[in-house]
């Protein structure tokens, strides 16, 4: 994480166009890992830090800090924030805090207690919102790969592992190419006001319309956060396929089959993510490929099925019949 630089620069741009923010503020870190996000408070002024870490990293984080001369500003808290006490409330809550597809192994939970527990009436949370995307994809190395092995075709292997892989979606980089249609917004957070119930389950049902011709082959997973921004334009990190990588790259849920579509096919699906009962940290994730038919559509819909056009038209006559004379 470290060396993921969009991350740490986000992070860093944030809290100092913030600094009038910060200047003379008490700060939490939760999560602190190895303090890098606490002496970026106190680089931009905060009177005071506590950097709350649970594992051993916490001792690492204390030689950072002291490294960078900070001792005296941040307080290094050896544990679990649940555990923690702190001897204020504080005036802002910084964390990174975010985990695969946003919620897998994400310490949300943390935050949330962390903001109902020590943040001041008003205060600010780093970052104040975030949002899951999701979007048709194609998925080459789990379908085109095994048609030709060196002359060899291995269909029949190829299905073995999405089958294998149906269980687990896979970690990695999509291409900017490979995303079939714009994103649909699978889940919003206002870290100000969401609570654990809120992200305990989450279902969308969409009909995605085909920026191009291609092969439907997964669904991928993406998201942003917002940071609080007082003088400038807020500052995003995102993990979009359209974005500098990141170390949380994206996440694909591939399909047992593969669609051929055309520019403006409709791509029907829903996601669910729903917690897991036996760890809170993890989600089960669902697809579930719907006719196009049998699906309705939203008014608006651009896909070239002719019961979407025939409704584009009516709609775009009643516009023009509208308007003043």
């Amino acid at each position: 994480m470290l060396k993921d630089v969009p991350r740490n620069r986000a992070y860093k741009q944030a809290i100092f166009d913030n600094k009038d923010q910060f200047r003379g503020r008490t700060v939490l870190d939760v999560g602190a890992g190895t303090g890098i996000l606490s002496v970026f408070c106190a680089q931009a002024g905060a009177a005071r830090v506590y950097a709350v870490e649970a594992s051993n990293v916490a001792e690492i984080a204390a030689e950072v800090v002291k490294e960078n001369g900070f001792e005296e500003v941040v307080t290094i808290i050896h544990s679990r924030v649940e555990d923690a006490t702190l001897p204020e409330k504080v005036d802002i809550i910084v964390s990174e805090w975010m985990g695969f597809y946003l919620l897998h192994e994400a310490m949300l939970d943390s935050v949330i207690l962390a903001r109902d527990k020590f943040l001041k009436p008003g205060g600010l949370v780093f970052p104040e919102s975030a949002t899951l995307y999701s979007a048709p994809c194609s998925v080459p190395d789990m379908f085109d790969t095994w048609t030709n092995i060196e002359g060899v075709s291995m269909k029949s292997v190829g299905a073995k592992i999405r089958a294998e892989n149906s269980h687990k979606p896979s970690t990695t980089l999509v291409p900017l190419e490979n995303v079939l249609a714009d994103p649909e917004v699978v889940l919003w957070l206002d870290l100000r006001e969401v609570t654990p119930d809120d992200v305990s389950t989450a279902k969308i049902q969409h009909v995605a319309v085909a920026s191009k011709a291609g092969k439907y082959q997964g669904i991928c997973l993406w998201f942003s956060c917002t940071f609080p921004s007082f003088v400038t334009e807020p500052i995003t990190l995102s993990t979009s396929p359209e974005d500098p990588p990141t170390h949380w790259q994206q996440t694909t849920i591939v399909l047992p089959t593969e669609l051929e579509v055309e520019e403006k096919s409709p791509m029907v699906y829903e996601l669910s993510l729903a917690r897991s009962s036996e760890n809170p940290r993890r989600y089960n994730i669902e697809v579930t490929m719907l006719d196009p038919e049998e699906v309705p559509h939203p008014e608006y819909c651009s896909c070239h099925m002719t019961k979407c056009i025939l409704t584009r038209a009516v709609l775009e006559k009643y516009e023009v019949d509208s308007l003043p004379q």
